[in-house]
């Protein structure tokens, strides 16, 4: 019997990519807060925000339609382009 093991990502080759350098602060710069909808992932964000506000920080906010798949095309692209940096909030 043979046993085929689906990969739910599709991917032909695992994708390497290097990490970006982080920035030596955040003054100056805008950062982007995505909910993934998980529940209670806004109130960790609600609390980051208040923090970076607090220091003067841009900060711009987004969520995800579903927790179940990746942020959509659209959303990846206007995020890239309005934000520095990225925080993305987990909780249950």
């Amino acid at each position: 019997m043979t046993i085929v093991v689906m990969d739910p990502t599709a991917e032909r080759s695992a994708a390497t990519r290097e990490r970006l350098q982080r920035p030596p602060g955040l003054d100056g710069l805008t950062v982007g807060l995505l909910d993934i909808s998980k529940p209670r992932g806004d109130v960790f964000l609600d609390r980051i925000a208040s923090l970076l506000s607090d220091r003067g920080i841009t900060v711009r906010r987004y969520m995800k339609p579903t927790v179940a798949k990746p942020a959509p095309l659209p959303l990846r692209q206007q995020i890239v382009g309005e934000v520095d940096l990225v925080i993305e909030g987990l909780a249950d």
